[in-house]
């Protein structure tokens, strides 16, 4: 399957939300830069899932490491993720009231925390 098939536009994010809360289902949306992915990550973000369809916005960094594609990309390769949307990280707000989840997990500043440690790591090994 080709995972990129995963990653909807706003409008088609929000389609599927309602078709979900039709059948009476839930959604959970985890939001975050998924730049890049790490081990802890992928275990953080298994951790949310919880039988229900798992959606992720992926929000623009400061100061990114891999474009919002293959950030998306990445994202859309877990398997744990049904859905991926972009979302410019000024528009979150906007993104959730047209989606509007059941659930929304915040994962901005642990994301950035990752980051920076996994840069730090690289940093640290170049000066060996």
């Amino acid at each position: 399957m080709d995972t990129r098939r995963k990653i909807v536009s706003l409008e088609a994010a929000a389609g599927i939300s309602e078709e979900l809360h039709a059948r009476g289902g839930k959604l959970t949306i985890v939001a975050g830069y998924f730049d890049v992915l790490t081990a802890d990550h992928v275990r953080r973000i298994r951790a949310l899932a919880n039988g229900q369809p798992l959606m992720a916005a992926v929000l623009d960094p400061p100061r990114p490491i891999l474009a919002a594609q293959a950030r998306a990309e990445l994202a859309a390769a877990l398997s744990v993720i049904d859905y991926v949307v972009r979302v410019p990280e000024s528009g979150l707000d906007r993104a959730l009231e047209k989606i509007r989840p059941d659930e929304v997990v915040r994962e901005e500043t642990a994301d950035h925390a990752r980051s920076t440690a996994l840069m730090e790591h690289v940093h640290r090994r170049q000066r060996t």
